[in-house]
């Protein structure tokens, strides 16, 4: 384990697994549960370094596959490293690419997205060419830069990741697709615990790491690899996908897969992080997760709102302020929320704006979802010192 990296449980539910912790890293501290913002190519879309301050962001993941293609690792280790590259001080996730080798190959070629055959009940996506194939030493991809043929494997997940100088780093995997059968997940999960034992050799031990559980949506194959996995020296756990096909499997696997993880090391839930999904897996056990999900809603005008304000699981928490009826709204988005765009801007405004196609509206719509879940984060945590998290979700999830 790197010297500065440990995991501190600061109080349980009384109720459920749910738990307060803190995560102590090199670069400082993170308190759980808490949803990572993703600033995928080193920026969290729309918002400057600026703007993670002031919202006061704990920590962000980056992607080593998009990094790697541009600028590029070299690039950004000449720089000092992704700290010193976007002028973040705060720590840095970054994940494998493995979700990659999913969505560039078997996700384009089935139309299929992690989590469900359809993302947000829409139509499955048109098929398309694979933009990436496996084989047992790792993956090659066709760049979705310029279509150049590059290789990626345990190896070379790990050196690059090394020289992003992230703080947790992430074991190199396979994320399986819905629709791949049990026989090639079971191969997957294999191949994938042989590639967790290539990182564990290479990596340079001064970051701390995280080995994936995978398995899909198979009982067995799920509680093989959550066994392989918590036997292996890392120092926290992830849990990728597929996740099934909505929030009642997502529930099913965490179900399976947590009751056999020790207590000590911190559990991460890769590319989740709906409101209803949040108290749900916070409930089982789970202390970080990261997804996009919130900033690119916004871009598309979808705004995050709370309870008193309309939210709820049927709207997904969200109001869509592309909708004729907020032309001249002078309501602030969202009652509860004190972000300095709920405080400095109306609903009518923001309509303007994403009318008219300004591209002010991304950031002022971007700080306002990051704002509300983060804040949201942090009252689960106050619930949860309090013995309270029940009463608070019977609120939010009815």
């Amino acid at each position: 384990m790197p010297e500065k990296f440990s995991f501190e449980i600061l109080k349980k539910d009384k109720k459920s697994r749910a738990r307060v912790g803190i995560i102590h890293t090199r670069r400082g501290n993170l308190e759980t549960p808490y949803l990572v913002p993703v600033g995928t190519s080193a920026s969290v879309k729309s918002l400057d370094s600026g703007d993670l301050e002031n919202l006061k962001v704990q920590c962000i993941l980056a992607n080593t596959y998009h990094l790697h293609i541009q600028p590029g690792e070299n690039v950004i280790a000449k720089i000092g490293g992704l700290h010193k590259f976007m002028n973040f001080s705060k720590p840095i996730f970054t994940d494998s690419g493995g979700f990659q080798v999913f969505s560039f190959g078997f996700g384009k070629e089935h139309g299929v997205s992690k989590v469900g055959f359809f993302l947000e009940g829409r139509e499955p996506a048109p098929r398309s060419e694979k933009l990436a194939s496996i084989n047992e030493k790792g993956v090659y991809f066709k760049s979705i830069r310029d279509g150049r043929k590059l290789f990626m494997g345990p190896k070379e997940s790990m050196k690059i990741q090394e020289k992003l100088d992230s703080d947790i780093i992430m074991a190199f995997d396979e994320c399986t697709s819905p629709l791949s059968d049990y026989d090639y997940t079971k191969n997957s999960v294999e191949r994938t615990h042989r590639w967790l034992k290539e990182c564990l050799q290479t990596y340079n031990k001064k970051q701390a790491f995280y080995g994936i559980i995978q398995g899909g949506f198979f009982r067995d194959l799920r509680e093989l690899s959550t066994d392989f996995v918590k036997a292996q020296k890392v120092d926290g756990i992830a849990i990728g996908g597929p996740l099934g096909q909505g929030r009642k499997d997502i529930i099913q696997v965490l179900d399976w897969v947590i009751p056999r993880l020790d207590e000590e090391r911190p559990r991460h839930l890769l590319g989740i992080g709906e409101v209803g999904d949040i108290f749900e897996c916070v409930e089982r056990g789970i202390d970080t997760f990261d997804c996009v999900n919130h900033t690119r809603i916004a871009r598309r005008g979808n705004l995050l709102i709370s309870p008193r304000s309309g939210g709820n699981v049927k709207n997904k928490f969200r109001l869509n302020i592309k909708n004729k009826q907020f032309e001249k709204d002078k309501n602030s988005v969202d009652k509860n929320c004190d972000c300095s765009t709920c405080r400095n801007y109306s609903r009518a405004y923001l309509h303007h704006l994403y009318k008219a196609k300004e591209i002010s509206y991304f950031r002022l719509a971007t700080i306002h979802n990051t704002y509300f879940m983060l804040r949201l984060l942090e009252e689960i945590r106050e619930s949860i010192k309090k013995d309270e998290f029940g009463k608070l979700k019977r609120v939010w999830v009815k």
